[in-house]
């Protein structure tokens, strides 16, 4: 069945490939791969966002609890009252008193005596008013205020403005004021970006600085408080934003409140400090990303790198067949990427060690059916043409011999086969050793009664030890003894055979020592014998009756169990006999 494509919206649809994407793909495709590693690693976009917004939140609290403005605001504040101090008493030493009358109280003449004047005295003075002279008190404010950027204004005690130093202009001075341009410049992108972020660091807090209509002071907090004898601040923020500190300080002389001077920054002074301020931050912050995104990209790289070298090296594992792949060596690495490449190595390694065994395992399995099978087809193949009954009856007993070679070879190959799951399934349980041998050897006695005695020797405890506990399978570890005394059994002699078993705890395990006086074992096959399907035992009768796989499964239980199993001789005391027998010693480490 085809498929129109060209007919088919559904087909089209989800085949299609944007116009955008297409005309995208050109220039995208060689920076993948140039910088795929770096900027389109996942891990690495996370270290570069996560180190960035850092940042980025640590550069905002900066300055959104910026001290530096809170600081310069208090500056201003003392350098304001310190000028309006100064020039308060110049205003006040300015003041004059305006009238020609002398005032004598009468009642003191009459007090007097011959020859005494009356002398003037301090505290009436206290009483005489002192006007502020605009004309007199301009020119000392002029000289004052002209150095600085500092709006002065005097008000008098009913809060009326006599001066404003933004009128005020020496000879040969124009009168400039500053007008709205008729037509702004467009801000740029710049500004525009500028003015955006600086609006989230305006204080919204403050009052509204105005005008007031008709020049009175009285709707200023500040200068209705300096009426009063006392100097007053407030900070304020005008319509665009820009912050204005006033301070007002009262004109005194001889205690006696004159009128008012109130001190005030231009708007944007302050702002002006702020903002410069803020870009040296801005350079520094800049400096601070691009230094965190070159440590951010090599510490990704030191993390993405080799994991996507782990992470292709396994995928090499799994697509090879033939040959074998290694995982890359990070082990001189001290941290969690180090012991990550030591663990798919080593699971590298134990999988290839797996299966190299399981090939192993099917080869010797198919070695081992083939030779009954094979002999069990020549009997079968020479049955129908033997005609004595001797020899079919001799052929029928191989038959029957094969058959139950076969099946207990499959048995065990069975057996085999499960072991290793069933390892890693169950879980380890306490398995008190000296109770199991106890149970095994007194099983194993009562099994061949009269025949063979199986002789358990338990080594006492040392001090500071209550039993001979190891973590394990108990049913496991059951079969493993059963195996090791079953095969010495098999290598005894008929008369006089002994086997022993020794039970001893060691410092840090605890040994099982199973020992016979039978023929010993050839020193070429002391690690033969632990092979799969390897039997070498006296007397052609015996040929067979074993599969082999006995101490092959032992030694895997006991690796298991995170033990060891080796196989001795024992030395004769004899002249006559190479050995004395054999020992296999199974160590176990304890709970």
């Amino acid at each position: 069945m085809s498929v129109d494509t060209d007919h088919n919206p559904t087909v089209k649809k989800r085949s299609g490939i944007s116009p955008l994407r297409s005309f995208f793909a050109p220039i995208l495709r060689p920076m993948r791969r140039m910088f795929g590693h770096l900027f389109f690693s996942s891990i690495t976009r996370r270290i570069l966002i996560l180190n960035l917004a850092a940042l980025v939140l640590l550069m905002s609290g900066i300055l959104y609890l910026n001290q530096f403005r809170d600081g310069l605001i208090d500056a201003r504040v003392e350098s304001l009252m310190t000028q309006g101090e100064i020039i308060s008493g110049a205003i006040a030493a300015s003041a004059s008193v305006e009238t020609n009358a002398i005032l004598i109280d009468p009642e003191m003449l009459l007090e007097l005596e011959a020859g005494e004047s009356i002398v003037p005295k301090v505290d009436g003075l206290e009483n005489l008013d002192f006007p502020i002279n605009p004309e007199r008190v301009a020119p000392v404010l002029r000289r004052l205020i002209s150095p600085t950027r500092t709006r002065a204004r005097i008000y008098d005690r009913d809060a009326n403005l006599i001066l404003d130093s933004r009128h005020l202009y020496s000879r040969g001075q124009i009168l400039r004021y500053e007008l709205d341009p008729i037509d702004a410049p467009e801000l740029s992108i710049l500004d525009r970006v500028k003015n955006y972020f600086g609006g989230f660091f305006v204080r919204r807090d403050l009052p509204v600085y105005r005008e007031q209509p008709g020049g009175t002071g009285a709707l200023y907090p500040e200068v209705m408080g300096a009426l009063s004898g006392g100097r007053s601040q407030i900070v304020r923020v005008s319509e665009q934003g820009e912050m204005i500190v006033s301070v007002a300080v009262p004109v005194q002389r001889f205690r006696a409140v004159l009128g008012v001077l109130q001190l005030s920054t231009q708007g944007g002074d302050i702002d002006k400090i702020v903002t410069a301020e803020r870009e040296a931050m801005y350079r520094v912050f800049a400096v601070a990303v691009m230094v965190n995104v070159i440590l951010s990209m090599l510490l990704a790289s030191t993390i993405a790198n080799p994991l996507r070298r782990l992470s292709a090296g396994a995928v090499r594992v799994r697509k090879s067949i033939k040959a074998r792949e290694e995982i890359p060596d990070f082990s001189d690495r001290q941290d969690e990427i180090g012991n990550l490449s030591v663990a798919l190595r080593d699971m590298t390694q134990s999988l290839y060690g797996r299966i190299d065994a399981i090939e192993s395992f099917a080869a010797d399995v198919s070695h081992e059916l083939k030779n009954p099978l094979t002999s069990l087809r020549s009997a079968v193949e020479t049955l129908p043409m033997v005609k004595k009954d001797e020899m079919r009856d001799r052929l029928l007993g191989v038959i029957e011999h094969d058959v139950r070679r076969l099946d207990r070879l499959i048995t065990d190959i069975s057996n085999a086969s499960r072991l290793d799951a069933e390892l890693v399934r169950e879980d380890a349980q306490p398995v008190d050793l000296e109770a199991l041998l106890k149970n095994m050897v007194s099983i194993f006695n009562q099994g061949h009664l009269g025949e063979l005695n199986v002789e358990l020797n338990i080594t006492k405890l040392p001090a500071g030890t209550s039993s001979y506990t190891v973590p394990g399978n108990e049913s496991r570890l059951g079969q493993v003894v059963t195996n090791l005394i079953e095969n010495a059994r098999s290598f005894i002699p008929k008369k006089g055979g002994e086997i022993k078993v020794y039970l001893a705890h060691k410092k840090d395990h605890i040994e099982v020592r199973v020992e016979d006086n039978g023929p010993g074992i050839r020193v070429e096959n002391i690690e033969t014998i632990f092979k799969r399907f390897y039997t070498d035992r006296p007397g052609a009768e015996e040929f067979g009756k074993n599969s082999g796989l006995g101490l092959s499964i032992s030694r895997q239980i006991v690796e298991a169990h995170g033990g060891t199993l080796i196989a001795e001789n024992i030395e004769s005391n004899t002249d006559i006999d190479e050995f004395g027998g054999a020992r296999f010693i199974l160590c176990l480490p304890c709970e």
